[in-house]
């Protein structure tokens, strides 16, 4: 049985693993980088150790270091949260050759659905529907247009070790194509250290649902429905539901066991999600496996009952699935919103500083993961994300008005952040309607229809006129939007440092 376990990450999801622990009975230990000396997660912890400087090359992805660490401290386990290490077969190799066990799939599984063509190759024996494209990683340009004019423009350009949008290039055609994939391997060498790149037909607008799987090490697999993933800015994800709008029982049951066979192709074990693209047709085609727990697993959470981290743990643990198919229901409707210390009124562009009022919504319904309090620094090195806020309804309709409450009561200032964005498609006819795909902040975002921000000083002044009056005059109650602040990115001035 696992008694303690060292979570290799940071922030929220640090936290997430840290408290489904607890509950368990698990001690745990964190660690940090100098940067995050006075993190949350740290401070939850039974134990925590500086693993290295604030860069995470420095600290959070040292391998040797965090299983020295792990081995000193006697840890039966590591969680790898998401991001990081998460998805590196070498650390989960070198952890059970120490003799810790990693929560999550195994090495060879890691390995095999990290590279898209390997994973192509896996699933073909299961009749996997795929986008047309190559079977094989390209490298000769002659070549290479030859097969993108049989396939049809447009076509994009793919790294095959890739992920988030990096080495990705969409070319309409001929004339551009050369250019287009020398871009694409170049950021594919320079992102993931492999400069192959492959080409699939270019689906112009697509939704993008995956499906979640949980696989014990006795051979059991199940899906647990999924997951609408269509909001996008730079080819990631800001807002995500469960379960899909769009998708019929019948099609739902068929993506699942579709995302269950992919499973089954590469001997999968814990907690894995399958994703697809879905065209205007509904017709859906494999895109990749991700062999982790992602960001957006509380809103599965939500509508299963079920607690992924504990899952993964018991799967660890050796334990069987303590549920079989039949037995998993949907119930009611999750919507989750990415709470980014970004600017939306200038392409995103993340920020940094300080949390000058930072108050959390609360009530039925909301669920909010998150790594920070006020007074707190956001810091340059990290994912800009500042936390994940959930609501849960009886149907889509209230899980969404549920959401719009939240954002209001959600008070955030002194750093730009994505609340105003998010409650701007909330409100939006297209999401409301379900009618909506990947391309939905091209189609619709206009960041002029964002109120505008207060500036820093203003909200300063602000938060502590509101603190003063409302120890002066204890009103009933108070709601406060205060989606962002600052007007300019400190992030963009301060960048240089990294």
């Amino acid at each position: 049985m696992i008694k303690k376990i060292l979570v290799a990450n940071r922030g929220e999801i640090a936290l997430r693993v840290m408290r489904s622990a607890k509950e368990m009975g698990i001690k745990t230990v964190a660690i940090f980088s100098e940067a995050d000396r006075g993190a949350l997660h740290v401070q939850f912890a039974d134990e925590a150790v500086c693993v290295g400087g604030p860069k995470s090359a420095d600290s959070y992805l040292r391998i040797e270091k965090i299983l020295e660490v792990s081995l000193d401290l006697q840890v039966d386990a590591i969680h790898p949260g998401y991001g990081f290490l998460s998805e590196n077969a070498l650390f989960a190799q070198r952890a059970e050759a120490v003799g810790i066990t990693f929560i999550g799939p195994s090495p060879a599984s890691i390995d095999l659905m990290g590279n898209k063509l390997a994973a192509k190759a896996a699933v073909a024996n299961y009749n996997i529907p795929m986008v047309p494209g190559t079977k094989e990683a390209i490298t000769n340009i002659t070549e290479a247009k030859k097969i993108a004019q049989e396939v049809g423009f447009p076509i994009l350009i793919k790294a095959s070790a890739g992920g988030g949008g990096k080495g990705m290039r969409i070319v309409t055609d001929l004339g551009d194509f050369e250019e287009q994939m020398q871009l694409a391997v170049s950021e594919a060498v320079s992102a993931f250290g492999d400069g192959a790149v492959f080409i699939e037909k270019y689906i112009g607008s697509p939704r993008h649902i995956e499906v979640q799987v949980l696989g014990d090490k006795h051979g059991n697999i199940v899906h647990l429905f999924e997951r609408e993933c269509s909001i996008q800015r730079r080819h990631q994800k800001v807002i995500e539901e469960a379960p899909s709008s769009v998708l019929t029982p019948a099609l739902r049951e068929e993506m699942g066991q579709c995302a269950v066979n992919v499973a089954k192709a590469c001997n999968y074990i814990g907690a894995g999600t399958v994703e697809f693209l879905v065209d205007e047709n509904l017709n859906y085609y494999f895109l990749e496996m991700n062999t982790r727990l992602q960001v957006e697993h509380p809103v599965t959470e939500q509508i299963t009952g079920l607690d992924l981290v504990k899952e993964q743990i018991k799967v660890a643990q050796g334990e069987s699935l303590s549920f079989k198919q039949g037995d998993l229901k949907i119930e009611g409707h999750a919507v989750e919103l990415r709470v980014y210390a970004e600017d939306p009124r200038n392409n995103f562009l993340p920020d940094i500083g300080k949390l000058v009022s930072y108050k959390r919504p609360q009530g039925p319904g909301v669920r909010v993961d998150d790594g920070f309090e006020e007074g707190m620094e956001i810091p340059i090195y990290y994912d800009p994300m500042i936390a994940k806020l959930v609501t849960f309804g009886q149907n889509r309709q209230e899980a969404i008005d549920r959401m719009i409450r939240a954002i209001d009561e959600y008070e955030i200032t002194g750093i730009e952040n994505t609340l105003a964005f998010g409650k701007f498609v909330m409100q939006h006819e297209a999401f409301r309607s379900g009618n909506f795909d990947t391309k939905f902040i091209q189609n619709y975002y206009n960041p002029e229809l964002l109120s505008s921000p207060p500036a820093q000083e203003e909200a300063e002044v602000a938060a502590v006129l509101a603190a003063f009056l409302y120890k002066t005059t204890k009103p009933k109650t108070t709601t406060t939007f205060a989606a962002t602040s600052v007007s300019t990115s400190n992030w963009k001035k301060n960048r240089s440092q990294l």
